[in-house]
């Protein structure tokens, strides 16, 4: 599994938002120039994250984007799986239920299983607060 471009820095993006907020609305074009993302790309993906819940925009004098929820709602698994999808290594592992002909008899079901729980527990563990206060990660991921 490769986490791309856009999930990766929607992670940046959400992080940055939730430093540099203050309780008011942060413009995309400074986040443009702090993270050093182009700011069509940002658009891009503002716009998928705004859908599906995780921001809220304003236009205007005093627009731009805020989060909808304190920092330690947003998991990075969360973020991640509307940005990327389904985080699942195989693809019989995708969706409610294993529609896999040889998911009875796959030898290697097992494996499989255990790498996306892994996967799973750790994304949905990390929040965009763990990501404040982490000195080690860093301000870019």
């Amino acid at each position: 599994m490769k986490i791309s471009t856009k999930g990766r820095y929607a992670v940046r993006l959400m992080l940055d938002i939730a430093l540099n907020s203050g309780g008011e609305n942060v413009s995309l074009k400074d986040i443009s120039k702090r993270q050093d993302i182009s700011l069509k790309y940002l658009e891009q993906i503002v716009n998928t994250l705004s859908k599906a819940g995780l921001l809220r925009s304003q236009r205007g004098a005093q627009g731009g984007y805020r989060l909808t929820k304190k920092p330690e709602e947003y998991t990075i698994g969360d973020i991640l799986r509307v940005t990327e999808g389904e985080m699942a290594p195989v693809s019989c592992l995708e969706g409610e239920e294993n529609y896999c002909s040889k998911a009875e008899s796959c030898p290697t079901l097992k494996f499989w299983t255990g790498l996306y729980k892994t996967i799973t527990d750790y994304l949905d563990s990390t929040t965009i607060a763990d990501l404040m206060g982490n000195n080690d990660i860093g301000y870019f991921i």
